[in-house]
């Protein structure tokens, strides 16, 4: 079993989201000043690199973190192709493949580089929450910042996800990856009031595909 992490480096002036907090770590108490140890701090939006949404994140009355199932979060996936799309509708699952899985992630590659934040990204349709519901799914993953336009401000793509049941993983890192089914841990940290959490994403492959360098 081999994993392949699909995590977004953590660092300092790694791009974010226009206008949200910028990602800073620093050893905040060095072994010089403790005697015995470095301590760092962490200052970062819930929504820096690859991380979760929480419905609370676009509805005020969406659960938060701390109330969503872990088990979305860890399960059978299938990654699928969709490089080349400007956006994702139900035609474009039309003979996609999905049952028996309950977590798809789209392989886009539109962040082209990782040093940047994308002025555009391909988006996710109104049309694809019931259709992925009627195919069982529970979990929708991304390699881009965003299932919705960068500029939207009604966020039509997540609101159809959340009324049909379906939580949202996105800006995962899928370069190294080829299309696949594969098992995905991505937990979130358990925080009680937040509207996101970033996660440590990996893919896990049984029987490996050829990966591309």
């Amino acid at each position: 079993m081999k994993l392949y992490d699909i995590s977004r480096r953590l660092e300092n002036g790694m791009p974010v989201w226009p206008g949200d907090t910028e990602f800073h770590y620093e050893v905040s108490w060095s072994k010089e000043e403790s005697g015995s140890v470095n301590v760092g701090s962490v200052t970062m939006s819930t929504h820096t690199g690859t991380h979760v949404d929480a419905p609370f994140h676009f509805d005020d009355s969406g659960k938060r973190i701390i109330e969503l199932d872990l088990d979305l979060y860890i399960g059978p996936v299938r990654v699928v192709d969709m490089e080349g799309k400007d956006s994702i509708g139900a035609d474009d699952l039309k003979d996609i493949d999905l049952e028996g899985f309950e977590r798809v992630i789209f392989r886009t590659l539109a962040w082209k580089s990782p040093e940047s934040f994308p002025e555009k990204i391909p988006y996710l349709k109104s049309d694809l929450g019931p259709y992925l519901a009627s195919k069982g799914i529970r979990l929708i993953g991304v390699d881009v910042p965003s299932v919705d336009p960068i500029d939207s401000k009604d966020l039509e793509a997540h609101h159809s996800l959340n009324q049909n049941g379906i939580h949202i993983l996105e800006s995962v890192f899928l370069n190294h990856v080829q299309p696949g089914d594969y098992e995905l841990i991505a937990l979130p940290l358990p925080i009680a009031e937040g509207d996101g959490s970033p996660v440590r994403a990996v893919l896990r492959a049984f029987h490996a595909p050829d990966f591309v360098e």
